[in-house]
């Protein structure tokens, strides 16, 4: 039975928290809980940008178990204090794309990617195209507070340029290149091979990976009633065609 039948683990850690400081937008953890609960008690490698008090690193140690691989991304020195507590802690800057080369020869394997870092736009699109295509074939980025996208002060500010919403926005199109017949303009990629699903919520953004193949459709049954299809449904006139 899946965890996603029952009271959220996470929740139940959040509320009691009396370690470092944890801070969360609430309806965060039952997303966490929604993509997440699949890996509970296993092996699962996870990374965290942004390591601040340590309370996450705790919080997912407590969830996901004794097995697991946790890493810490922060800019903050005094964060490898950490450590000593089992936790794997990488000092560097984010928006750095030589610190995330590093980052990817030394942790070897990511099944969950979690950036909660400094939430700027460069931060946020350098870590996505630097480390997306180094996570499991299985496994899960999640994006939180992308709401500072919408934020000047942070690069981002309502449909500008640049901005990581702006950029996610263009996922929708790599999912779907399968469909494209302007290949020069859309065209299948490594993202469209490998995603099974993209989720917008409230200030979070989750992937989904799975290895994937072109789609197939099919048809089964007969047809009862006499078809009329207008003549600009011309979507439907050639599926017809091809059914015949």
């Amino acid at each position: 039975m899946s965890d996603n039948t029952v009271a959220n683990p996470l929740r139940t850690f959040f509320e009691n928290n009396t370690g470092g400081t944890l801070h969360k937008w609430r309806h965060y953890l039952d997303v966490y809980h929604r993509h997440f609960a699949r890996f509970r008690g296993t092996d699962v490698h996870v990374v965290e940008f942004g390591v601040s008090q340590g309370g996450s690193l705790r919080m997912w140690r407590d969830y996901f178990g004794p097995a697991a691989t946790i890493h810490g991304v922060d800019l903050n020195p005094h964060c490898r204090e950490f450590a000593a507590e089992g936790f794997t802690i990488h000092i560097g800057d984010q928006e750095d794309r030589r610190f995330l080369r590093q980052l990817r020869q030394q942790i070897p394997r990511i099944d969950i990617l979690i950036d909660d870092g400094g939430h700027t736009m460069r931060q946020q699109i350098h870590t996505f195209e630097e480390l997306f295509p180094h996570i499991s074939p299985h496994g899960v980025y999640l994006c939180e507070d992308i709401h500072t996208s919408y934020w000047r002060g942070w690069g981002g500010g309502v449909r500008r340029r640049g901005s990581f919403v702006e950029y996610a926005k263009q996922m929708i199109d790599w999912l779907n290149a399968w469909h494209s017949r302007q290949p020069r303009r859309l065209a299948v990629t490594d993202f469209t091979r490998s995603v099974d699903s993209l989720h917008f919520y409230d200030s979070i953004l989750v992937i989904e990976k799975s290895p994937r193949e072109a789609p197939t459709h099919a048809e089964t049954g007969q047809p009862v009633i006499p078809a009329v299809i207008p003549q600009r449904y011309r979507f439907w006139r050639w599926l017809l065609r091809e059914f015949r």
